[in-house]
């Protein structure tokens, strides 16, 4: 059983799994870092960005002002923001058979990997995930469509030129690698190979292992996955949640008796409390609204938006902030809304019996009636007429590379009245300002991250005790910012097995059993015999079928008469004659009995000497050596065949026949 890593974003997992005669692929996230590199792409002209100096090196033998951009000290590429995508050269990903994608987060590659590798397979997602998987990856898109660049800078790779470069652009990683985004037609193909499943539905591949999604608690429709055969069981846990938000609550306790639990997903900023976050997001918007400023919140279209609006809907009549407008600009703000209230079933107890009141489950449907919260598919059109300030914005993209924000940056980053407050936890909000500096707003970072962090996975495991667990390397060491913090890590006995982008694991156990099936008349003609109570064995001949990973035991088929001929034939080759099988012999010769018997037959002289396997019994008159060990019995007599039959006859006399 073999684990190829295909990336080394700890909670943007792509990992494949060997097991039987299987390849699963283990999510598919793509890794939008690589964007804090590029310059912004604004929707309405930005004077400020077209005139930013071009990058020359200081001794001029580089230029690059087409392609490099310098702002505040940093310098960015001018061009479509690119992606880093899984590793596609550590196996051929056109064997892989199924992908199983835990949740929207960790499925947005899923283009590049079945559009452009050759890739023949199903994918397995939950309905919620796959439409809301749907809705990010048509936003990003529509982001990236709305703002086309005429040229593309591929110059600054150049592996000599880059390392010439200013950092942070010199550190950048796999750069060629990087990839612009897929096109709305890619993302149709991709999600047409998408099948959906149920929590706890079973799902065979090819007769050889069963996988199953559980609630892993995070977002709507998140998953684990079980991977199992009759034998072994492998546990396959990313992106879990304990807290009570609105997903349905983690199932624990199918994840028990793993031979394997690989763990991914957990918390990216395991010091904050989710609930003090919120607290101060309140605060903080409060604050400024107060003032007369404006709040920008850049963040995803679904998820930890549902939250912010419902804590925002508890909070706004206490502050006295019923009258200002909530504004959730996204070319899929509307989608996003409804979907989370249509999928009762996906949500907690609370929420699921709200619906048979009936109430919507969320209460954003009641923002929107009372006109307090608005949604558009972008800045332009109805919006820029409806628009009013002091306002809270909801946009995209956390980056601040594309999306609505990038205007809301240029808008109101020179007034220190505003605040941008940061709630999602995939980029720093330091190098997702810097191509804005200077900045008079102000800047608040509430990350709001609900997945597991390492105090609750310490106890989960614990309780679900796997005997082998593997994660990201960064899980085993504290972070680097802070060396001395050792509860940040796992420690684990035994140690975690820790993997790294490209890397390869030798899981460690091996398969010992297979199951195999008994034809009813092979059933029918076994006699079976006790060997000891509760255990009886029988002796079967048969011919093993082994197809589509099912074995089983079938009568050895009879040889077909030969209809007798007088013409020469050539010589057939006739089926192997069936013989009976020798009986097997079970049980062990006791000592004492078993001298009695010789006595009996008349061998008086026995010199018996003890070994570390049993007893050699020396017969002295008849010169001859009876070894008896637990597992057999050896009679060396040399030249006297009518001794060494009966000797053996004797010792028959003890064991058992089968």
């Amino acid at each position: 059983m073999k684990l190829y890593c295909l990336s080394g974003h700890p909670t943007l997992p792509c990992n494949v799994l060997k097991f039987k005669s299987t390849t699963i692929m283990l999510d598919c996230g793509l890794d939008t870092t690589a964007a804090l590199y590029f310059l912004p792409l604004p929707l309405v002209h930005s004077p400020r960005l077209s005139k930013l100096p071009g990058w020359v090196s200081k001794d001029g033998a580089i230029n690059l002002e087409k392609e490099l951009k310098e702002c505040s000290g940093r310098v960015f590429v001018d061009s479509q923001p690119e992606f880093c995508l899984p590793e596609k050269e550590l196996l051929d990903l056109s064997t892989i058979d199924v992908i199983l994608i835990s949740n929207y987060h960790c499925m947005m590659a899923l283009p590049y990997i079945t559009e452009h590798t050759g890739f023949t397979g199903t994918v397995y997602a939950t309905e919620p995930t796959l439409q809301i998987g749907r809705l990010l990856m048509e936003e990003l898109v529509t982001f990236m469509e709305r703002v086309p660049k005429a040229h593309a800078a591929t110059c600054w790779k150049n592996k000599e030129i880059q390392r010439l470069l200013p950092g942070p652009l010199k550190d950048a990683v796999d750069v060629w690698s990087w990839r612009k985004c897929y096109s709305m037609q890619e993302v149709n193909s991709a999600l047409s190979k998408v099948q959906l499943v149920g929590y706890s539905q079973k799902v065979e591949l090819f007769g050889a292992v069963q996988v199953t999604p559980l609630s892993s608690g995070y977002s709507l429709g998140s998953s684990n996955w079980i991977i199992q055969s009759h034998y072994e069981k492998v546990s396959y846990v990313s992106g879990s949640s304990l807290l009570t938000t609105h997903p349905q609550p983690m199932e624990q306790s199918s994840l028990k008796n793993s031979d394997v639990l690989i763990l991914t997903g957990l918390t990216q900023i395991p010091t904050a409390n989710p609930d003090g976050m919120l607290g101060e997001f309140c605060s903080n918007l409060a604050m400024t609204i107060r003032a007369g400023g404006n709040v920008l919140v850049p963040c995803y279209s679904s998820g930890v938006i549902y939250d912010l609006l419902e804590c925002l809907y508890q909070f706004m009549d206490s502050a006295n902030l019923g009258t200002t407008p909530f504004y959730f600009i996204s070319p899929v703000a509307n989608s996003s809304l409804e979907f989370s209230q249509i999928f009762a079933e996906w949500l907690c107890q609370n929420k699921q019996s709200k619906v048979y009141l009936p109430e919507p489950p969320f209460p954003h449907a009641e923002l929107i009636q009372t006109n307090k919260l608005k949604h558009y598919p972008s800045i332009h059109g109805d919006f820029s007429s409806e628009f009013r300030q002091p306002c809270v914005v909801f946009t995209g993209h956390p980056s601040l590379r594309f999306g609505d924000v990038v205007h809301f940056m240029e808008l109101w980053g020179k007034s220190g009245l505003n605040t941008i407050i940061f709630t999602e936890p995939d980029f720093s909000y330091l190098d997702a300002l810097a191509p804005y500096q200077p900045l008079a707003m102000k800047c608040v970072y509430c990350p709001i991250d609900t997945r597991l962090n390492f105090h609750q996975v310490s106890k989960l495991l614990k309780d679900i005790q796997p005997l082998h667990v593997v994660c990201p390397e960064p899980y085993t060491q504290p972070p680097p910012a802070q060396p001395h913090r050792s509860d940040l890590m796992l420690e684990l006995q035994p140690p975690p097995m820790a993997y790294r982008r490209c890397s390869v694991l030798g899981l460690p156990f091996r398969r010992r059993y297979e199951r195999i099936h008994l034809l009813p008349e092979l059933a029918k003609s076994l006699v079976p015999a006790e060997i000891k109570p509760g255990v009886s064995v029988a002796t079967v001949s048969a011919v093993l079928q082994s197809k589509d990973n099912k074995h089983v035991l079938q009568p050895v088929p009879k040889p077909a008469p030969v209809p007798p001929s007088k013409k020469r034939k050539r010589v057939i080759e006739e089926p192997p004659e069936v013989l009976n099988p020798k009986p097997l012999l079970s049980g062990a010769v006791p000592l004492e009995p078993f001298l009695a018997t010789l006595h009996k037959n008349g061998i008086m002289e026995v010199r018996v000497e003890e070994t570390a396997d049993g007893h050699i019994l020396h017969l002295q008159a008849e010169d001859v050596l009876i070894q008896l060990e637990e597992d057999g019995t050896h009679i060396i007599c040399d030249n006297n065949e009518p001794l060494r039959t009966a000797l053996r006859d004797l010792v028959l006399r003890f064991l058992q026949k089968l």
